[in-house]
């Protein structure tokens, strides 16, 4: 899934036949450098207080999604592997009314986010550390307001190909958990990917492309903040593509 670690997570996984995670996943490794003591103490303290309990376990907890904050926030926003959390801080400090979920299986993606939401008091934020495959059938019909994919793993080799995120499955439980007038916003630096994306989400009848020109999908999100991989990809001369879909009547 999408983190901003890519800059190790691609050299493990194109690198090896196989990952560290079950058949199933969508994610590489769980895990990467050492962690510093102060990541390893907000991992230990903060993770259970702001971590969604595993809907497998606890399925009758996702009724309301709205009860998992504190002041049960009527726009509810998911980003599906927010990698290092800067996009995720940033729509979390810019609309403290939202409600926004995170999900990051990457343990030091998931440290990164916590110190954000440690040192920023970011109160309206929850997170999942595992498959965001396992979260989705979880969610209420249309109880999400935006769902956001920044570039996920690609996956790039054709045997490889089945680990991406983007799927006619996945795209089907996004629609459904997206309310009407919803958007799916899915951005990447990889035009095979964006390609991918695009061919399946022509095939579900609930997600409509807004693009109508070739700006619409070169320019960065309003308020778009950037993240460190973006960066990285544009200096080794990769275009970034930012797709957006509404969630429509079907």
């Amino acid at each position: 899934m999408s983190r901003d670690q890519h800059d190790t997570t691609r050299i493990d996984t194109e690198s090896r036949e196989d990952h560290d995670g079950p058949a199933s996943a969508f994610f590489g490794r769980r895990k990467g450098k050492r962690l510093r003591a102060g990541q390893e103490a907000r991992l230990a303290t903060l993770l259970p207080e702001r971590l969604l309990p595993d809907p497998r376990a606890e399925r009758a907890a996702y009724a309301d999604p709205r009860a998992f904050f504190p002041h049960r926030s009527e726009r509810l926003v998911l980003e599906i592997g927010f990698g290092g959390g800067e996009h995720l801080a940033h729509m979390a400090r810019s609309e403290p009314g939202t409600g926004f979920v995170g999900v990051e299986p990457f343990v030091n993606g998931m440290a990164k986010m916590l110190a954000a939401i440690d040192e920023e008091d970011l109160a309206n934020v929850r997170l999942f550390d595992q498959d965001a495959a396992l979260l989705l059938p979880a969610l209420p019909d249309a109880s999400l307001d935006a769902v956001y994919l920044l570039y996920p793993d690609p996956w790039p080799k054709r045997r490889t190909r089945k680990r991406r995120f983007v799927s006619p499955e996945t795209l089907r439980e996004i629609a459904r958990v997206l309310k009407p007038g919803g958007v799916f916003r899915f951005a990447s630096d990889i035009d095979d990917y964006v390609g991918w994306t695009l061919v399946r989400a022509a095939a579900e009848p609930r997600l409509a492309w807004l693009a109508q020109r070739a700006e619409d999908w070169r320019t960065p999100y309003p308020g778009w903040p950037g993240t460190r991989y973006e960066a990285k990809a544009v200096r080794e001369g990769r275009v970034p593509s930012y797709l957006t879909f509404e969630r429509v009547s079907g």
